[in-house]
């Protein structure tokens, strides 16, 4: 195990590099969204066979677990790649442009796949010499947030169960090869909210028979603007952010009812718990003043990533040997959210962001975006990371 250089893996995954680019670009002219990555599934449990692995199929749906294991006794680690797509229409002019029709990968998660099995082939080459094992989970549905907890219903961290766990975003707001690892809060919790207003439908002309729920959802909107503005702590975090209002059916009818959408993002649960008990004031209080009345649920999506220092550590300097103490940074926390935290929060964990973008190539478009795209010399690098880091932290368990 001591033979095994970092550097030797940097180059062996630079090796690697054609291999990578096929499958990133067969992935991303196949997306497939959230609990139907029937091919993506077939394609990574069909790779993680060819290596050696011991694999199991349908867990969370369609979710793919390999088990990779060494030559030597030793623990269990983990590492995790998402493989969803996002239903946005593509606009590009790529030869691997996406071939579906209202999905495309917008967030690099056929990055994270084509990183992932990279990072299985460098451990494979090892095996031999490797203590212990390395479970490589391939999850459904990180954009419905209910992939990781679908996954663990279906014992995807029984038999064996992980000691530590690793895992990478691709993140284009940083050049390709930076590293951002540090220990402590990386994403954002996630809560959904779910909100209707119940005036009392009407005639436009006579407003005074009718309780308008259009113009109550207003000063709803109003009011919880002043939530984080004026309840939260300067010093802490949080977003309150209202994507979606729906209500009225002509323009001479005054509503009846009003939907309405949006996430609360937090690091603290005591500035969550602050959040939600304003939020349920201001709805009390303001549906009262307007004569109207609602309904509000809110669904808990995923809780905060929070990277162990212990796991961090290891991954950081992994990072330094890999790329270069100089392109390994820290950066703000997110509030951006990922279901990584289901794993998190039950094995020590470390979430790596690497830098992906490149304007200079017009590799630059933000997650999320229907141009998105990333300069693919990150791969080699995302695979020798992930390989590293899982070879590191088996290394560091064995008796001294």
């Amino acid at each position: 195990m001591a033979a095994i250089a970092m550097s030797d893996l940097r180059r062996e995954a630079d090796s690697l590099s054609a291999r990578l680019t096929a499958w990133r670009r067969d992935l991303h002219a196949h997306p497939e969204l959230g609990f139907a990555e029937h091919r993506t599934a077939g394609m990574v449990a069909q790779v993680l066979r060819e290596l050696g692995c011991e694999v199991r199929t349908g867990l969370g749906q369609t979710g793919v677990a390999g088990l990779l294991r060494g030559g030597l006794p030793g623990p269990t680690v983990m590492l995790r790649a998402d493989m969803d797509a996002l239903p946005i229409q593509e606009i590009s002019d790529a030869p691997y442009v996406s071939t579906a029709p209202g999905a495309m990968h917008a967030c690099g998660h056929d990055g994270h796949v084509a990183m992932a099995l990279g990072a299985a082939t460098l451990l494979a080459q090892h095996a031999p010499e490797m203590p212990g094992q390395v479970l490589l989970l391939f999850q459904p549905a990180e954009e419905c947030m209910d992939g990781a907890r679908s996954m663990i219903r279906d014992g995807a961290l029984d038999n064996p169960r992980p000691a530590a766990a690793f895992g990478l975003h691709l993140w284009n707001t940083m050049p390709v090869g930076r590293v951002a690892v540090q220990s402590g809060p990386i994403m954002a919790a996630a809560d959904i909210l779910h909100i209707t207003i119940h005036g009392r439908g009407g005639h436009g002309a006579l407003p005074h028979e009718a309780v308008d729920a259009i113009a109550a959802s207003g000063q709803v909107l109003s009011a919880l603007q002043t939530i984080v503005s004026r309840n939260v702590n300067p010093q802490e975090t949080a977003v309150l952010t209202i994507g979606m209002v729906h209500g009225g059916t002509a323009f001479n009818v005054i509503a009846e009812t009003v939907e309405m959408e949006g996430t609360i993002r937090t690091f603290s649960p005591t500035v969550r718990e602050t959040v939600l008990t304003r939020l349920r004031v201001l709805l009390d209080g303001v549906t009262a003043g307007m004569g109207a009345r609602y309904e509000l649920s809110v669904e808990e999506s995923c809780s905060a990533v929070i990277n162990d220092p212990t796991i961090a550590e290891i991954a950081r300097q992994v990072a330094v040997q890999i790329v270069g103490a100089t392109n390994v940074v820290w950066q703000p926390p997110s509030m951006t959210s990922e279901d990584f935290s289901e794993f998190a929060q039950r094995v020590p964990a470390c979430y790596l962001l690497l830098g992906s973008g490149n304007p200079a190539l017009g590799l630059a478009a933000p997650h999320h975006n229907p141009r998105f795209d990333f300069d693919e010399d990150v791969l080699p690098i995302g695979a020798a990371l992930l390989a590293a880091s899982a070879l590191k932290y088996l290394q560091e368990q064995q008796p001294r």
